[in-house]
């Protein structure tokens, strides 16, 4: 999520979003050890909806799935990814 903060400062957002999406594994390691802001829960739900159905992505983490929405912090986003 730093990178993507980065990139958008940067104004190189969207390619990095590009070279998410297009890779064929993604691995999104010790998921929800700090709480998302606001930026980050929607670069997330970008990153989940370019991959549905096209790419595989592994989520690990140490916090139980009920307690995600916790985490990403908003409710209707949780339920989207």
């Amino acid at each position: 999520m730093g990178q993507l903060k980065l990139a958008k400062a940067k104004g190189t957002i969207l390619a990095e979003l590009k070279k998410i999406e297009r890779a064929d594994l993604l691995i999104l390691d010790d998921f929800g050890l700090q709480p998302f802001d606001a930026q980050s829960r929607a670069s997330l739900l970008d990153i989940i909806e370019d991959r549905h159905q096209k790419r595989s992505t592994v989520v690990t983490s140490q916090i139980p799935v009920k307690e995600w929405y916790d985490v990403i912090g908003e409710k209707t986003i949780a339920d989207a990814i």
